[in-house]
């Protein structure tokens, strides 16, 4: 890739490095100039700029991030699309991220153009969280580096969703152990394995002695899908009163002790295909200890091994021991907020008279076998959205019969005639509260895909600006456009048929230009003539 300086007069078809303020705004690093900004550069008075020109052999940023991404991307995973060089992978269910590390590592070896950052192995997620970013450092990668980079992802990180198992827990009891240590114990345990999806169906108290618990072992077996075990005196030795118990049922000890503190006693054992853990002290407190980490890989079906135990003592100091404490205490930092997808809806403006169209109704007309509405309501379907509103007027009845047997919010508008704002008014009051953003889409642009809605969704990232994302096609701005949820207020004061055009003056620091593969995005019809040539068009396509 070629990189430096060059007067602005040759800087078309460049890569501009650093953003640069001109009379109509600002040209953001990354953006691919045009002629029309050369022009605007040259009557801000700038002489030279920096800019990237890839060369052969290289390949962009966003291809490069999204291809490794693809590869990197397991079971459970959903891939963003790619922005600004960087693609992430988001769980799409509750579990453990499981990372094949050494292959991460090799991966971050391959050349500095190219990195993977990932949460811990088996960090526990939910969905929509990241679990994984891909990002490309300058504006193109080798060729070479990515091709190898993809061989080594493999599906180097997934998702193991946690399974609903059934749990029985038995605890024993000495002399002097109170009841209400034992009720608090049955609670937190039930508590604990819940949020892993599973369910506490039976728990037994019973005598501190082998036989005793073997007898409550044989009571649970055909019930539960794990026992835990927990003793009113910690587990010592192997040859304790609960792994005793175990080996009676004809169980198998597979490893005793832990290199995590808190829960350094504890007992991994198996009878036949069901597992058994005895329990160390500490967890009868809900607070985070080794025993954790053995029963959240048991509930989503990860194998334990005694090898998988000895290595967790990296990381595994968990917490002081009030009677231990370190030299130098600290205050702990405030944990940082988990990085998730941002929770976008999408708004299909579906209300107009089409009056330039009639006695047509355009949204119902088919362009290439399917009516343009459906063809909106599926592009927002098909995107990472969150859910789908799609607000009807005019023709409201046929409207809604045409998206029968789709998984979206029809929400009709009464005042559609005073154009397009009362539309935006009702689509918003049909959102849920908890979005993060909304993207308004036109039922009348039939060339709008899912990949468009997607790029924006990719770009949206309000902490850097990027509360207003729009696309574009070689520099000239289109639909749909994505929203903060911030500016809603401001929405719903609008008036006319303008739509929320005038927002994006009044914050023009806060919208980001989304250059997109295609001119799909500036594609309407609202005319015969653009029906006629749209058709025609695809009709040369196919040809």
């Amino acid at each position: 890739m070629k990189f430096g300086p060059v007067p602005v007069a040759d800087a078309a078809g460049g890569i501009l490095a650093h953003s640069q303020r001109v009379a109509t705004g600002t040209l953001r690093k990354g953006r691919l100039l045009d002629a029309e900004d050369v022009t605007a550069l040259q009557a801000a008075g700038i002489g030279t700029v920096t800019v990237a020109r890839p060369e052969p052999g290289d390949i962009r940023e966003d291809d490069a991030a999204a291809a490794v991404a693809r590869a990197l991307a397991g079971e459970h995973l959903v891939v963003s699309a790619a922005f600004t060089g960087r693609a992430n992978l988001f769980a799409a269910r509750h579990g453990l991220a499981v990372i094949d590390s050494a292959r991460v590592e090799e991966l971050n070896l391959v050349d500095e153009a190219i990195t993977v950052a990932t949460v811990a192995p088996y960090a526990l997620v939910e969905p929509r969280q990241m679990v994984a970013t891909i990002k490309i450092i300058p504006f193109a990668a080798p060729a070479a580096a990515v091709e190898r980079c993809v061989a080594l992802a493999a599906t180097a990180v997934r998702v193991a969703p946690f399974a609903r198992k059934t749990v029985g827990l038995i605890q024993t009891r000495l002399a002097g152990v109170k009841p209400s240590v034992l009720a608090n114990t049955v609670a937190t345990t039930k508590a604990r394995v819940a949020v892993l999806g599973s369910e506490l169906v039976a728990d037994a108290i019973c005598d501190h002695d082998p036989a005793s618990i073997a007898a409550q072992i044989a009571v649970l077996q055909g019930r539960c899908d794990l026992i835990l075990i927990l003793g009113a005196s910690a587990i010592v030795d192997r040859r304790d009163a609960i792994p005793a118990a175990v080996e009676g049922s004809g169980g198998e000890l597979i490893h005793f002790g832990m290199p995590v503190d808190p829960g350094n006693l504890m007992l991994l054992a198996r009878i036949g295909p069901m597992p058994v853990l005895g329990l160390p002290g500490c967890a009868r407190s809900p607070k985070l200890n080794g025993f954790d980490w053995v029963l959240q890989r048991l509930l989503a079906d990860l194998p334990v091994s005694r090898e998988d135990i000895m290595r967790m003592g990296v990381g595994g100091l968990l917490t002081e021991i009030a009677t231990r404490p370190l030299p130098r205490r600290t205050a702990a930092p405030e944990p940082a907020a988990v990085p998730r997808a941002p929770k976008i809806a999408a708004v299909v403006l579906a209300a107009g008279r089409s009056s330039r169209m009639a006695p047509a109704n355009k949204l119902l007309t088919e362009v290439d076998g399917q009516a343009m509405v459906a063809r909106a309501a599926d592009a927002a379907l098909a995107s990472q959205a969150e859910s789908v509103v799609v607000v009807t007027g005019h023709d409201s009845a046929r409207v809604r019969q045409t998206l029968a047997g789709r998984n979206v919010k029809v929400v009709e508008n009464a005042e559609y005639a005073a154009g397009l704002s009362a539309s935006l008014r009702a689509g918003l009051a049909a959102l849920p509260p908890d979005v993060d953003g909304a993207v308004f889409l036109l039922g009348d642009m039939p060339r709008v895909t899912s990949a468009h809605v997607d790029r924006l969704i990719a770009a949206f990232n309000p902490d850097e600006g990027r509360a207003i994302c729009v696309p574009t096609w070689r520099a000239k701005r289109g639909n749909p456009v994505l929203w903060s949820a911030r500016f809603f207020p401001e929405m719903r004061t609008l008036e006319g048929d303008t739509g929320a055009r005038s927002l994006l003056r009044t914050h023009a620091e806060q919208v980001c230009e989304v250059e997109m593969g295609d001119d799909g995005v500036l594609v309407d019809v609202d005319t015969p003539e653009a029906l006629a040539a749209l058709r025609a068009n695809g009709a040369k396509a196919s040809a």
